[in-house]
């Protein structure tokens, strides 16, 4: 089939190149002309493993293009899934639909034929009905509106396309369901199930599922509290209760907290809505997800300055800036959050990252960078990880022991074995584990400080 995806940011020019990849010829589209170029090129403008080699090879082979034209898009096909960004509004927790709406009703002015739309955004319930109607309004021809939402995760976001759990699809009538049946069925036909539900039971699928793995996330960082006032080995709780069929292991680690474009946004656009339409018991549900979240970051500070006393004056390495690894994408990171509140307390914060130093230097041009993580740990009064990147399971704790003044590690996302760093001489704390003031190592006495 002949496709475009509208909007070519971390969802559209992955679907765009997956697409291609099992047998469509694809045309993605976005305003943002530095983009395009970019993706002409077949890189991405953004991390994401896989990615880029999938982009050049789709494109050699000319089953993938890019332009910023709506009127090629609207001559190239007529079926367009809709991929633009659903961030939260400015000054409220629900959606911001501009883009979603200015991309329709842009492409709706160009087409000339009977034509399908099926967006893949995250939006609230009723989206779809709405844009029907404000397409009709601009269209020469008819429009059906289906939705698709997405289920990618940064990083792993072609697996995730190639092989996804379900493909849920909300559809208006038998024609738009059998458009999507054939886009899909490379999938289906290996064993992918795909579920036709009315759009507004998919418009909500995308936000309940977020919702649900944020409430296992703040679930077990508030038994992790518990964890550290009794002494509880959370690793090990967390694998007793994870064995639990109905429970599982997925999404029991305790720490920083969740972040990114989507889990936080998700929770509270939810919340927003449940608010506004009288579901009073899901939006208070949903807010107390979203608020423990929150305050893993404030008691990952608590417990840097309980290790470590004082910040003002001292240099604390932040190892890891991305919102999780395998990606550079750095919106709503916990671990920035925390080193920027740091900074602010009067702490030298140095951090590095593998992927995303450039993300959080233009978001937080305050605080330092270094290009490894040891030159970040140089000199450090305690080291800070923000991240779970393999790369600092591997340090070799004796190597980091040489570059920092206090051997003094908060682990705030379970990233390295303890008991390794212990022997080579570390304190190491985690928001999950009880800590002796009393075990709090001698600080030398800082030249910063003299």
């Amino acid at each position: 089939m002949k496709l475009t995806v509208i909007g070519c940011g971390h969802l559209g020019a992955t679907q765009a190149a997956c697409l291609a990849e099992i047998g469509h010829e694809v045309l993605g589209v976005d305003i943002d002309e530095a983009r395009v170029s970019i993706l002409r090129a077949g890189r991405a403008w953004f991390h994401e493993p896989g990615l880029d080699d999938m982009l050049t090879r789709k494109i050699r082979s000319q089953r993938l293009r890019f332009t910023t034209s709506f009127t090629e898009a609207a001559a190239f096909s007529s079926v367009h899934l809709l991929s633009v960004s659903t961030p939260s509004l400015p000054d409220d927790d629900g959606y911001d639909l501009t883009r979603v709406f200015t991309a329709a009703t842009t492409l709706a002015a160009h087409v000339t034929r009977p034509s399908l739309i099926i967006g893949r955004s995250t939006v609230p319930p009723g989206t779809t009905a709405r844009l029907a109607r404000e397409v009709a309004v601009s269209a020469r021809a008819p429009i059906e509106v289906a939705w698709n939402p997405e289920f990618l995760r940064v990083g792993t976001a072609i697996n995730d396309t190639l092989k996804p759990d379900r493909i849920v699809a909300g559809v208006p009538g038998p024609e738009a369901e059998a458009t999507i049946r054939e886009i899909y069925r490379p999938l289906t036909r290996a064993g992918v199930p795909l579920l036709v539900t009315d759009p507004v039971t998919a418009e909500l699928a995308k936000g309940t599922a977020n919702a649900f793995l944020a409430a296992k996330l703040s679930l077990i960082n508030a038994i992790g509290d518990i964890c550290a006032a009794t002494g509880a080995d959370m690793t090990a709780l967390a694998q007793a209760v994870g064995l639990d069929p109905r429970i599982g292991a997925g999404f029991l680690t305790a720490g920083i907290g969740y972040g990114g474009g989507c889990m936080p946004k998700d929770v509270r656009g939810l919340a927003a809505f449940a608010k506004a339409t009288a579901a009073h018991d899901a939006a208070r549900l949903l807010s107390v997800v979203d608020d423990v979240n929150t305050s893993r970051r404030q008691r990952v500070i608590d417990l840097v300055r309980a290790v470590a006393g004082p910040v003002h004056g001292r240099r604390i390495a932040l190892w890891g800036a991305a919102f999780k690894p395998g990606t550079d994408d750095v919106r709503d990171s916990a671990g920035l959050d925390v080193a920027d509140r740091l900074s602010r307390l009067g702490a030298e914060v140095v951090v590095y990252d593998p992927v995303a130093t450039g993300a959080a230097l233009v978001n937080f041009p305050h605080l330092a960078f270094a290009d490894s993580a040891l030159a970040a740990a140089h000199e450090a009064d305690a080291v800070l990880i923000g991240t779970a990147w393999p790369e600092f399971a591997a340090i070799n704790p004796a190597a980091a022991a040489a570059a920092v003044r206090t051997q003094l590690l908060v682990d705030a996302c379970q990233a390295i074995r303890p008991a390794l760093w212990q022997a080579a001489g570390w304190t190491v704390a985690a928001p999950h584990q009880p800590f002796d003031q009393a075990e709090r190592p001698e600080r030398p006495a800082s030249p910063r400080e003299a």
